[in-house]
C-alpha cells in the first residue's frame, strides 16, 4: 500500500455518518493531505455533515465551494446537489450536470476528476452504501496509478457499494474502517 499522495478521495452512502466517524477523527493535527468526500445526501435539504465533523476533527473541515483552491491537510465536503469535481489546476469545481446513478453529487465524478487531477498520487476509499457509485471511479483512479481501498462489505451497514467496487477493482485493498483510518494516518505528501 502506498505510503505518499496528494490527495484523498471517500465516496460513501447508505451508513457513510459512523464510516466516516471511524475515520475523520482519527486523522491527526497537522495531517498534511486534502480529503475530498461525497456522501449521498438528500437534495433538498442542507447537509450539517461539514458542521458535525469539523466539531469532531483535528483538521479543518468545511463544504467545497466553486473555484477554491484544494488546501492541504483540510476535509471538503461535497455540497447537497452538486457534483464535486477536481480541476487540472487543483482547485475544487461545483456542477449541476444530471446525476449519475441517480445521484448528486457522484462519487465516480469525483474520482474520475480526481484521476485526471493527481494521477498516481491519488488514493480513492469506496465505503459503504447501498447503489454502484464509486466503482467506475475507482477503476479510472487505479488505471490512471492511483491506489484503491475498499471498506470489507461484511463491516459495512450497507454492503452494495463495497461489493460493486470489488467487483470492478479486484486488486483493491479491502480493509476494516479501523484499518483505513489506521493506513491514512500514515501517508505523507508525495516530494
Amino acid at each position: 500500500m502506498p505510503v505518499t499522495a496528494e490527495a484523498i478521495v471517500i465516496g460513501a452512502s447508505a451508513g457513510a455518518l459512523e464510516a466516516l466517524s471511524a475515520i475523520l477523527p482519527a486523522l491527526p493535527r497537522g495531517f498534511e493531505l486534502p480529503v475530498l468526500i461525497v456522501v449521498h445526501v438528500p437534495p433538498d435539504r442542507r447537509s450539517v455533515l461539514s458542521e458535525l465533523f469539523e466539531a469532531k476533527c483535528r483538521v479543518p473541515v468545511k463544504e467545497a465551494e466553486d473555484k477554491e483552491p484544494i488546501v492541504g491537510g483540510t476535509v471538503y465536503f461535497a455540497p447537497p446537489d452538486y457534483h464535486l469535481l477536481v480541476e487540472t489546476d487543483r482547485c475544487l469545481a461545483l456542477s449541476s450536470d444530471e446525476p449519475v446513478l441517480f445521484s448528486r453529487p457522484s462519487i465516480d465524478v469525483l474520482f474520475e476528476s480526481a484521476a485526471d487531477a493527481y494521477g498516481p498520487a491519488l488514493i480513492g476509499v469506496v465505503l459503504t452504501g447501498a447503489n454502484q457509485d464509486g466503482a467506475k471511479g475507482l477503476q479510472a483512479i487505479v488505471a490512471a496509478g492511483g491506489a484503491a481501498l475498499v471498506q470489507e462489505p461484511r463491516g459495512a451497514f450497507a454492503p452494495a457499494m463495497p461489493e460493486a467496487a470489488i467487483a470492478s477493482v479486484p486488486g483493491a485493498g479491502i480493509l476494516s474502517l479501523d484499518q483505513i483510518a489506521a493506513h491514512l494516518k500514515t501517508l505523507r505528501v508525495r516530494p
